[in-house]
């Protein structure tokens, strides 16, 4: 399972095409299987909605799997108190989901 990890972390565009590409296959293949009176056209667009469903879903699930590891590791950031002769500036690096 770690390896699984460890390989879509180094490869994130291409998992995320790879779940994209086959999601639009299967539901190709499912509309494929019914005995629906749908277009092909039809079904190429339904078969991509379903993709992109398929993809927004993922990719909000390791948006929220990243911010709560890195919330679980890093420590909270102390407040400090300004000093009135130097103007104190922080800068924030904002966690990305990959």
């Amino acid at each position: 399972m770690e390896a699984i990890q460890l390989w879509v972390s180094k490869h994130k565009l291409a998992t995320v095409g790879g779940l994209w590409a086959s999601g639009i296959g299967a539901s190709l293949v499912a509309y494929s299987r019914t005995t629906s009176s749908l277009k092909p056209s039809l079904r190429l667009i339904h078969a991509r909605l379903h993709a992109q469903a398929l993809t927004l879903a993922v990719l909000s699930g390791a948006a929220a799997y990243r911010y709560y590891e890195t919330r679980a590791v890093e420590p909270k950031p102390q407040a400090q108190s300004p000093d009135s002769n130097v103007a104190h500036h922080v800068e924030w690096e904002l966690p990305s989901p990959f």
